[in-house]
């Protein structure tokens, strides 16, 4: 048994499918094949059911795959470990940030980040909170940034600034005449929403409760509920006259349009806003690198009230 058939193992019990399992790990189909045969032969146990068109651990093969996990995030401590005796600042630091975040900081943070580390390779993606909290876990990723409320076993959140919400519309629009927007003026107007799965979306409605999606609205008045795949695409919609939409402040003055085309408004107060952090595990050896990291955000401003 080797770890890298344990990590094959939890990669196909992931995917469900040969094909992709091999393509994640890097190697052929085949050699993936026969790793998971001989670690069945091995154990002496089916781990996987197989068909044409999917494959399933058995009830058995799960609990062996929920090992393997396990022993998987141990490894990855202790590459940790070792790596806490280099120098901090030369590995390379993995970070992730919710989709609603990544674009609009990602680009202002990374050359500070370049200037205060300048050894330290960096890979940023971005993701839901739900994928990127599993591949914090997981050891695939060092430390993620996401807004609050987030708790996970093991993982120090801390926060790093707190941004509110605006309204985005065009110029004409009938909310464009006020100098602020109150939560229930948002009632009888197509408000174009993130789809499923995206914190800031919940966050939204919590804050407009009567924005969840319908086909009926307020007074009798037909209002679609119009899901978009991201912030960018929302702000597209809003330029095509298809409705309005709130933003975090952070995205609202990243617009590729006329300066007379688009205008947002600020919520009345106390009006609605996210607070921004950065989540990393607590087993997490290379403190000198988080710290960077932090110093690198927080030089940034993005948001109206920066936490310490």
């Amino acid at each position: 048994m080797t770890l890298t058939e344990l990590r094959y193992i939890v990669t196909l019990s992931q995917e469900q499918h040969f094909g992709r399992a091999a393509e994640r790990c890097f190697v052929s189909q085949p050699t993936l094949s026969i790793a998971v045969k001989k670690l069945e032969d091995e154990l002496g146990v089916a781990l996987f059911e197989r068909s044409k068109t999917r494959v399933q651990p058995t009830p058995l093969g799960e609990k062996i795959v929920t090992q393997a996990q396990l022993v998987l995030e141990q490894t990855s401590i202790i590459k940790d470990i070792a790596s806490a005796g280099k120098d901090q600042l030369s590995s390379p630091l993995k970070v992730g940030a919710i989709f609603t975040i990544g674009p609009y900081l990602f680009p202002h943070f990374i050359p500070q980040l370049q200037a205060l580390a300048r050894n330290m390779s960096l890979f940023v993606e971005e993701g839901y909170t739900a994928t990127l909290r599993k591949r914090l876990r997981k050891g695939e990723l060092d430390a993620i940034i996401i807004s609050l409320p987030f708790t996970e076993a093991d993982v120090i959140t801390q926060p790093l600034y707190d941004e509110s919400f605006v309204v985005l519309m065009t110029r004409d629009h009938p909310l464009a005449k006020k100098s602020k927007v109150r939560p229930q003026d948002l009632n009888e107007h197509n408000v174009l929403l993130l789809g499923e799965g995206h914190c800031f979306r919940d966050q939204v409605l919590e804050t407009c409760p009567n924005l969840q999606p319908s086909l009926e609205g307020v007074n009798g008045r037909i209002r679609t509920a119009t899901d978009g795949s991201s912030l960018e695409t929302l702000r597209h919609m809003v330029a095509s006259g298809l409705g309005i939409t709130v933003l975090p402040s952070s995205a609202a003055g990243a617009a590729q349009y006329a300066p007379s085309l688009l205008v947002t408004r600020p919520f009345d107060d106390p009006g609605p806003s996210r607070t921004v952090a950065l989540a990393w595990r607590a087993s997490f050896p290379r403190h000198k690198a988080i710290d960077v990291l932090r110093t690198a955000i927080s030089q940034c401003q993005l948001g109206e009230h920066v936490l310490s």
